[in-house]
């Protein structure tokens, strides 16, 4: 009890608990795909993790704002998918050290993999900075 009135822990699924567990372990100065993260817990929809994600009552000791797409766009905060919260998301993710690229996505080297050596995430950023590569080189 705080203050006479009885202070109760946030419902959360079995589900959620995985995400903002699994959410926890990302690195300050790096960010994960909604992918990858649902890899890691064996769930194969990014699009669930982003829900469960939205919805996180604990943040900021559950850092949802180190989770972007794949491609490194930033695509949501706190329910928004752009406006105030995007920018607030960007400046939480500068003021940690992210870097970001020319186009405004999340570089290939501000990507931490869950499960990954340090050789396999360092061959893996590699290869995703010569795709965003090719995709840049490709749209103009």
């Amino acid at each position: 009890m705080r203050g006479g009135t009885a202070v109760t822990e946030p419902r959360v699924t079995s589900f959620q608990r995985r995400v903002y567990d699994a959410c926890r372990r990302i690195p300050a100065g790096r960010v994960a795909s909604y992918g990858d993260l649902g890899h890691a817990i064996g769930c194969g929809s990014a699009q669930a993790v982003g829900q469960a994600l939205r919805r996180n009552p604990f943040a900021p000791e559950v850092p949802c704002h180190r989770v972007v797409r794949g491609n490194g766009a930033l695509c949501g905060f706190s329910g928004h998918r752009e406006g105030p919260e995007l920018e607030r998301k960007r400046r939480m993710l500068m003021e940690e050290g992210v870097p970001f690229g020319p186009d405004g996505r999340v570089a290939a080297e501000g990507f931490w993999y869950f499960g990954r050596s340090e050789r396999q995430e360092t061959e893996f950023s590699l290869a995703k900075a010569g795709e965003t590569a090719k995709e840049t080189a490709a749209g103009d």
